[in-house]
């Protein structure tokens, strides 16, 4: 299935956003409230002295005025965590591409390896949840894509758990490089993180900040 790349992620600018419409709330909650207590001085000023307002009618207006003002502020708030959410709803159910390790469970995992390689004598290496390295494969320099079936050395099929992958020059000189390989993984939720960015749960267990997802596609 063709894999569509995801746009800059939207969310970056949310929190300013967000804070700036609070901020923006605020400021004019602040000036009705001013606004309001100038009138409720007049109306003090200019009130009958034989027919004076009663204090418990000053106490409903202000605590209406109270009410209002906490209720604008909690609206504010939650748009303001909702906002990241809903831009990433539609991720659930769906593969996205990251380096976090994958949680084998029998599938073939998609890995997407950078176009365009200069070294041909690259290797695929595997590793395992403790970072032992269990397959090293050579892969071709104009290879885009890898469909890891999940075997190790002489095609004995490995237990299931969670990989890793890095391609590494076969090299031992000073030009070796190491890089990680990213994988397509079915995303399990979104939610919002410490600072009020969508985090991305895998089904591997892993989280990454969406801002690290390098493509979307549809689950095959």
């Amino acid at each position: 299935m063709q894999t569509s790349p995801v746009p800059p992620p939207a969310f970056a600018a949310g929190p300013d956003r967000a804070t700036a419409r609070t901020e923006a709330g605020r400021g004019a909650l602040s000036s009705d409230f001013e606004t309001f207590l100038r009138m409720l001085t007049v109306q003090m000023q200019n009130q009958d002295p034989l027919n004076p307002i009663e204090s418990t009618d000053f106490a409903v207006q202000l605590a209406t005025f109270s009410t209002v003002e906490q209720q604008v502020l909690t609206n504010d708030l939650l748009a303001q965590m909702q906002t990241p959410l809903a831009e990433f709803a539609n991720w659930v159910g769906r593969e996205v591409l990251t380096t976090a390790p994958v949680a084998f469970d029998g599938a073939p995992v998609t890995l997407r390896l950078e176009p365009g390689r200069a070294a041909e004598d690259t290797a695929l290496v595997v590793r395992d949840a403790e970072g032992r390295a269990v397959l090293s494969q050579p892969v071709p320099a104009d290879a885009e894509t890898v469909e890891w079936a999940g075997v190790g050395p002489a095609g004995v099929p490995l237990p299931h758990g969670r990989y890793s992958f890095t391609l590494e020059s076969a090299s031992a000189g000073p030009g070796a490089d190491s890089r990680p390989v990213p994988a397509f993984q079915t995303v399990r939720e979104v939610r919002v993180g410490p600072q009020g960015a969508p985090v991305i749960g895998l089904a591997s267990g892993e989280e990454v900040p969406a801002g690290d997802v390098l493509a979307l596609r549809e689950s095959r």
